[in-house]
């Protein structure tokens, strides 16, 4: 933690500028190796250098939202392709088993919303793409859940932040709180299925 506080998240987005911004959440958003990258922190920061002037907004919700929608519409396509393989490769690196059952279990338990829902959740947005082309979901079905979920969390979390911006003299002195506090929430969801789970195999026994 020590090392990530130690970061100049601000300097660090300003020196990838609007390309890097593009790619990173392009790649979290369903490429394999694309699940330890930032999302939310990423959006949220991008959106408070915009309100100080170091991007411009509209350009930034444009390729942030065009990035999480083609991210996932690869996702889908590389699911669809390498099917159940996925399964049964070896661990790896970029490649946990976990992932992808965890991804899988969030799906059943929240069906086609899964594909926006799951646009708040890191990690799990990463492979709920992949899983949804896996199990061969419908495609014109996927594509309309995945705009849907592309626009809220590619215009939300920046704009969230460049509003904050705004309203807030020096936030970028609260910055690595303001971080924090959105990336549990994040969690969250995940964190109460987990308990929600662990009742409920309590109490059948």
């Amino acid at each position: 933690m020590d090392f990530l506080l130690n970061i100049d998240l601000p300097v660090l987005i300003q020196a990838i500028g609007y390309f890097g911004i593009f790619f990173i959440i392009f790649a979290e958003s369903g490429l394999f190796f694309g699940f330890f990258l930032p999302g939310d922190s990423l959006l949220f920061t991008a959106g408070l250098l915009a309100s100080q002037g170091y991007f411009n907004i509209i350009i930034l919700v444009l390729l942030t939202t065009l990035g999480a929608i083609g991210g996932d519409q690869i996702g889908y396509l590389f699911g669809k392709k390498v099917g159940p393989k996925i399964f049964t490769r070896d661990e790896s690196f970029f490649f946990r088993k976990k992932y992808i059952i965890d991804a899988e279990n969030f799906y059943k338990k929240y069906g086609k919303k899964t594909i926006i829902i799951a646009r708040f959740v890191p990690v799990v947005r990463t492979f709920v793409p992949i899983l949804a082309g896996v199990g061969s979901m419908n495609y014109k079905t996927f594509v309309t859940y995945n705009v849907v979920g592309g626009l809220l969390w590619g215009l939300c979390i920046p704009l969230l932040g460049y509003f904050l911006g705004e309203a807030i003299p020096n936030v970028d002195t609260y910055l690595w709180p303001i971080i924090l506090v959105i990336l549990l929430t994040s969690f969250l969801p995940t964190i109460f299925s987990f308990i929600y789970a662990k009742i409920k195999k309590c109490m059948k026994r």
